[in-house]
Order: structure tokens, then C-alpha cells, then sequence
């Protein structure tokens, strides 16, 4: 990846018709976006359907999962899910890994060692997509001598995702990774955090400082009347700011508060869950506002270090009117820039 990049993807729920994906990707096509982006969240959707789904329709922009748990997937599983995506996707695909959120409700058991688990899996997954046959022998997963992938290969390497906040993870895309996407926060703070964290690990592999580049996305509302995007937005934001807050460390909280917006998130009583967040929290969770909000708030990320912004659901009061806004009023803007 490059190291002076400013991007911009857009990022959608697995929770949709097939119809539904592919209007979508022709709706999405029209605008100038570096990358598509779908979930990969226990129940939804596994990514690669939706993904093959949007593919044909998309004629520029790279496709991706952010991101995959290998508790989910097996790293087998996503070379060849992978392979075939990069066989349609006009622009290129890149994979997301990430340990996952929530899994023990789903009845999903984490390995022991997720750290080892998803360094694992990026070198199998490079193992198969780079056509080796020498076999390979982890501590978790074991391939035999000979395997090798029996489909066609992508013809470009395939850029490497890691999702995460923490210091261990991302010392590890420092290592091995193009790109580690911080979900779930708008917040320009954490960006140089994240980025120190990540130097640590380029300079155990060897590597250039800033090899590594900084994705950041959120919740993401737009529309021209502010109050409504920023009302409806707070709404969205309560259901995981409970979850991510405590994980930024450039963020103090009231614990009370948090207690009080789960309260509420917890009774689905979103509305009163929404009134507990003030204008600057909502701000360093999520991108909501009218467009000029938008871009303002862009500048300040990009400005702060990160290479891509990536708009997450639902986008607007309307999703469609959202999405029309970001691509005819935000982004243009932002490529002046």
C-alpha cells in the first residue's frame, strides 16, 4: 500500500436480499470509492457471498471483508473464498482479518492463542494464494507437504487487513500486514496511538516506518439537515460505544455513563440510550452530520494520519440519499485536498 494515501471506502452489513447487494454495487459504482467493504459479524451473512454477489457490478473500487474471525473461517477457506473473489473483482480484492467481537454468544470458541491464530492464518493464506507446496507446520494449523491450492491464483498479491485496537495486534501487522483498520472510531487521537503501535512491529520485521497503513471507520450518517443525521447516529453509536470507548485510551469516560448507555442500549430503548452521548463523544465514534460535517471531520482524520476512511452503515436517513450525498458532495471534496 502506499504510504501517503488518502482513500475512501464504504462499508455495508451482511444483512441484505441478493437483490439488495447488487443494487448496491451498482448504486456505489457510480461514485468515486477506493474500496467496498462488507462485515463479516456472527449472524450475519459470511462475506464472500455478498461479495461475489457485488463483484460483476463493480467496475474500479477493490473488494474486501473487515473483518474475518479464523474462529469463524478457516484460513483455508478464506485463500480460496479469496482466489475466486479476485477472479471477478475488476479493481482487486484485499482480506480483513480481525479476532472478532461477541463470539461466545454466538457459540463460537476463540482459540486459546488468538494472536498466534492470526498470524497463522495470514501466513496460510499467503501460503495458498502464492502457490506453495513446501506444506506448513504452526502451532495451531498444520498443512502436508505437497497441498497446494488447486484453483486459479489472483495475479497481483493480495493486500493483508488487520482490525484491530490493541498493542500486541497491531505490533503484529507491523510484521506481516498492508493495513490495520481501527472500527468502530472517528476519533483523529487515536490515530498516531495506533501508529506507534504499529512501528513497534515494522522495525522488529525489518521494515519501512509507516509500511503499514491506517484505515478508520464508523458509523457514518449524512444528510442535509445535521440534527437529524447527528440524532439518528447517536442512536446507532449507543448499540457498540459501550464496547469500543473503553478500548481508546485517548478517552476518559464516566463509568456511570457507560452504565447508563447500556442501561438503555440493553432494553433496546435506543433513543434514550442515544440523549446520554454529547456532541464530542459522538464525534470521536462516529462520522455524522451534513455534508460540510463530513469532510470537516475527513480533513481532520486524514490530517491526523490515516491513509483511508471508510463510511459504515447506515450512511444516511435513507441509506441510498446517504450514500448519493457522500459521492456527489463529500468525496469530491476530499480528493481537492
Amino acid at each position: 500500500m502506499a504510504n501517503q494515501t488518502h482513500e475512501i471506502s464504504i462499508a455495508f452489513q451482511t444483512n441484505k436480499t441478493p437483490s439488495e447487494y447488487i443494487g448496491l454495487a451498482q448504486l456505489v459504482n457510480q461514485y468515486d470509492f477506493d474500496a467496498i467493504t462488507v462485515y463479516c459479524d456472527a449472524p450475519f451473512h459470511p462475506s464472500y457471498g455478498p461479495l461475489l454477489l457485488m463483484a460483476p457490478h463493480i467496475q474500479r473500487a477493490r473488494l474486501g471483508p473487515a473483518a474475518i474471525s479464523p474462529a469463524r473461517i478457516h484460513p483455508i477457506d478464506i485463500a480460496a473464498d479469496t482466489a475466486l473473489l479476485a477472479g471477478i473483482a475488476q479493481g482487486g480484492v484485499y482480506v480483513g482479518i480481525a479476532r472478532g467481537a461477541w463470539l461466545a454468544s454466538h457459540g463460537i470458541t476463540e482459540s486459546s492463542t488468538p494472536i498466534q491464530q492470526i498470524r497463522e492464518t495470514i501466513e496460510i493464506i499467503r501460503y495458498f494464494l502464492e502457490g506453495r507446496s513446501d506444506g506448513y507446520d504452526g502451532r495451531i494449523y498444520q498443512i502436508a507437504e505437497h497441498v497446494k491450492a488447486p484453483y486459479p491464483l489472483p495475479e497481483h498479491p493480495v493486500p493483508v487487513l488487520i482490525g484491530t485496537w490493541g498493542k500486541i495486534l497491531s505490533g503484529l501487522a507491523g510484521e506481516l500486514a498492508d493495513e490495520v483498520k481501527i472500527g468502530g472510531s472517528a476519533n483523529p487521537d487515536i490515530i498516531p496511538v495506533i501508529r506507534r503501535y504499529i512501528h513497534e512491529g515494522e522495525k522488529r520485521a525489518n521494515r519501512s516506518p509507516s509500511s503499514v497503513d491506517i484505515v478508520i471507520g464508523a458509523v457514518s450518517v449524512v444528510d442535509e439537515d445535521r440534527e437529524r443525521a447527528r440524532q439518528l447516529a447517536r442512536r446507532e453509536v449507543a448499540l457498540y460505544l459501550p464496547v469500543v470507548a473503553k478500548l481508546d485510551p485517548t478517552v476518559e469516560l464516566d463509568p456511570e455513563l457507560i452504565q447508563r448507555i447500556s442501561y438503555h442500549a440493553d432494553r433496546h430503548d435506543y433513543e434514550e440510550a442515544g440523549r446520554q452521548i454529547s456532541d464530542d463523544l459522538l464525534d470521536r465514534f462516529a462520522l455524522a452530520g451534513n455534508p460540510e460535517d463530513m469532510i470537516a471531520h475527513c480533513q481532520r482524520l486524514f490530517s491526523a494520519g490515516a491513509n483511508r476512511i471508510e463510511f459504515g452503515t447506515p450512511h444516511g436517513i435513507d441509506s441510498a440519499e446517504g450514500i448519493r450525498l457522500i459521492g456527489d458532495k463529500v468525496i469530491p471534496e476530499l480528493r481537492l485536498n
